[in-house]
């Protein structure tokens, strides 16, 4: 099932579509640009960006399994607009719409909205990344070999574990929100 989160205020409207419509917008746009057989599951969404022409995005799927999120997502930018489709996260610029970043984790397994901080927060395998009103605001260094686990979020700190291969066990870690830096918890 799709999620649709819009924790950030936006000025822009999206509709997830179950199937293309018949009658197409004039605009359409593919994510990622060159992406070969998009439409085998891709995410459909029409959006209706404030003031603009509407279009419709199809987003390419990264895998088919209902573990990795699909969906769509405000942004701390209120003209962008974060669509995922199994694991794949597009961030979109609404106002221009061939204007896009394809977050590098590939699957994105958890996002989460952190309004407090305006970050956008990505957890893929190995790390974390977030992404702020101007971009992409800073990325943490490798937290766990397979599998990033996000337990606690509080003022500036976002704490977790993560698998480490040389002991077979998790590690707990912090990182700081502000700057994406991490650090390794001595375990109880």
């Amino acid at each position: 099932m799709a999620t649709i989160d819009l924790t950030f205020p936006h000025d822009w409207t999206a509709e997830i579509l179950a199937e293309r419509p018949l009658i197409l917008p004039r605009q359409r746009f593919i994510y990622p640009k060159y992406a070969e057989e998009v439409e085998r599951g891709a995410l459909e969404v029409i959006v209706r960006p404030t003031g603009v022409e509407v279009f419709l995005g199809t987003f390419a799927l990264g895998f088919a399994d209902p573990a990795a999120p699909t969906g769509v997502w405000s942004c701390p930018d209120p003209q962008w607009m974060c669509a995922v489709a199994g694991g794949y996260a597009y961030i979109v610029n609404t106002r221009h719409p061939e204007e896009f970043v394809q977050v590098e984790y590939r699957p994105v397994l958890e996002i989460r909205a952190l309004p407090e901080r305006r970050l956008l927060l990505f957890a893929g395998h190995h790390a974390l990344t977030a992404w702020g009103a101007r971009g992409k605001a800073w990325e943490t260094a490798r937290l766990s070999w397979e599998g990033v686990q996000i337990t606690d979020i509080e003022g500036r700190w976002l704490r977790g574990a993560g698998w480490d291969m040389r002991t077979d066990k998790d590690v707990p870690f912090r990182v700081d929100l502000e700057t994406g830096e991490s650090v390794f918890e001595a375990s109880n």
